[in-house]
């Protein structure tokens, strides 16, 4: 597991994420539309077919949504064994860290390909002693990932649930 140190966070606050060896790197997004439309890709493949469930697939405005997002988060291409297999926003705040955007393509979830990457994350706020949040859809089936990695609710919307893993004592 890659260690940061306090004087390190710059490498974060610039939005970098350490490669997770022996096999996962995370390349910064460029903002292209290339670059776009592999995210909003993955997000599709990721959650279209949960959202479908719930209500129709809104091309427009779910790539309106996207976009804006895209422009308004530091977005990172999850590398596998050199194979781009999703996307992931990890943002280092004032107070905490924000975690979204996570999105792996169907054939590579399940697998533990989430869970290690959700650890890698975790663990970078850890060092940094900062608390890590992030929001999903009520329905959502990552909620029971990020509830066994120690995220809980602090709050709600009609759609959202907001949640924090807040930073874990230090053992002695």
């Amino acid at each position: 597991m890659a260690s940061i140190r306090r004087k390190d966070s710059d490498r974060l606050l610039g939005m970098e994420i350490p490669d997770l060896p022996p096999d996962l790197r995370f390349a910064r997004m460029p903002h292209t539309q290339e670059a776009a439309n592999f995210a909003f890709e993955a997000k599709r493949a990721a959650m279209g077919p949960h959202i479908i469930r719930h209500w129709a697939w809104d091309e427009e405005f779910q790539r309106d949504r996207h976009l804006r997002n895209f422009d308004e988060k530091p977005f990172f291409q999850i590398i596998h064994a050199e194979h781009p297999v999703g996307t992931l926003s990890f943002q280092m705040k004032e107070d905490h860290f924000r975690l979204g955007e996570f999105y792996l393509f169907p054939a590579l979830q399940g697998k533990g390909l989430g869970s290690a990457i959700l650890c890698h994350c975790l663990a970078l706020a850890d060092e940094l002693a900062l608390p890590t949040r992030l929001e999903h859809l009520h329905w959502n089936p990552a909620r029971a990932l990020n509830e066994r990695y120690g995220f809980i609710e602090i709050g709600h919307s009609d759609i959202h649930r907001f949640m924090e893993r807040p930073v874990p004592p230090r053992s002695s």
